[in-house]
């Protein structure tokens, strides 16, 4: 099966650069009403001065990830200057013996060589927003993306194409819980998962909530998309 991802986009000059681009694909999605004070959400940590409905290609998006994080992994430098760890957690959407499912992105390539049990065939292009961080918030970002490897997740760049069809594709930072992270957990029953999802609870709410607002916000964002 071939793969219809764009080339890796460059990342950029950290000497040079004056704001940049974040692709949002799960939790930054989410309203802040829907959690609460608990979101551990980039919408919390930053006010971006642009929305750009859109999508990236290359990827799947599947919940196949724990959202472990745990306040002893933290290195002391990263405790004081993170937002996160006012409201520091073992598993905001479960618990340790039952941890919850948030959303990664698998290469293309890569889950062309599993066995998804899911029924639908997905599509090349995996929707979202990128939000253009201004220059004044760039450190800080920086410091929220770094507690996120943490969590499984590291930081990489990706073409994002606007809705619109009509501007250039614009290279944005994304970060995935990449396959030989530890909170990876990979495919699995619908059903089950579905099931244990449904079961799922921890400090941030119930992890249902957090899969029918995401949802909801991707049907809202289909609406923005296509007029």
């Amino acid at each position: 099966m071939s793969d219809s991802s764009d080339p890796p986009a460059q990342p950029p000059d950290p000497a040079t650069e004056c704001e940049f681009w974040l692709f949002g694909y799960g939790q930054p999605l989410i309203p802040i009403p829907s959690f609460g004070i608990h979101t551990y959400s980039l919408i919390i940590v930053i006010l971006p001065d642009r929305r750009i409905p859109g999508f990236v290609t290359g990827y799947v998006r599947r919940f196949w990830q724990n959202p472990h994080l745990h306040i002893n992994e933290l290195r002391p430098a990263q405790i004081a200057k993170s937002p996160l760890t006012s409201h520091p957690s073992e598993d905001h959407r479960g618990t340790t013996s039952a941890p919850g499912r948030v959303v990664t992105l698998i290469s293309h390539s890569f889950w062309a060589t599993l066995t998804d049990p899911h029924p639908s065939f997905p599509s090349s292009k995996v929707w979202g927003v990128a939000y253009r961080i201004p220059a004044p918030k760039v450190a800080e970002v920086r410091a929220y993306l770094d507690i996120r490897e943490i969590n499984g997740y590291t930081i990489h760049h990706t073409p994002f194409h606007p809705a619109d069809g009509r501007a250039p594709p614009i290279n944005t930072l994304v970060y995935i819980g990449t396959p030989d992270n530890e909170q990876f957990v990979g495919p699995q029953d619908v059903q089950v998962l579905a099931e244990h999802i449904w079961r799922c609870e921890g400090p941030s709410g119930l992890n249902r909530d957090y899969l029918l607002c995401l949802d909801e916000a991707l049907d809202g964002l289909k609406r923005q998309s296509h007029g």
